[in-house]
């Protein structure tokens, strides 16, 4: 059996390769600026499929089409009300992307050493 270290931890290749593929999901979903400015509507608070199609000029298969491919990448949950389907952000996964870009910041971030040099002014 095949393991891996992936964030600190021995895993096997199974898991591994479903971060990898949940990953790859998000960052598809991200790709495209309708699908961000989805998420940047959703901000203010939950909608339903219809109010957010309202807001753009496409159909709304094409809507919701992006929609799917946002709860694919776990960055919108949905609750069906009725005949409606209501749309949240889903804030766990925007702390794990966080946490994801943060493992690239170095360690420690040196402060830039400048030295200023004074020179007297001659009073007369």
């Amino acid at each position: 059996m095949k393991y891996f270290v992936f964030r600190k931890k021995f895993l096997k290749f199974e898991i591994v390769k479903k971060e990898f593929q949940k990953m790859n999901n998000l960052f598809k979903a991200l790709n495209d600026p309708t699908r961000r400015e989805i998420l940047e509507i959703l901000k203010d608070g939950d909608l339903s499929a219809g109010d957010i199609a309202d807001k753009f000029n496409m159909t709304k298969p094409s809507i919701s089409h992006h929609l799917d491919l946002l709860k694919q990448a776990d960055l919108v949950a949905s609750v069906k009300k009725g005949q409606f389907i209501f749309y949240s952000l889903n804030m766990t996964v925007f702390d794990e992307i966080m946490a994801w870009f943060m493992q690239f910041q170095p360690k420690s971030i040196e402060k830039p050493r400048i030295r200023l040099q004074v020179n007297p002014v001659n009073e007369k």
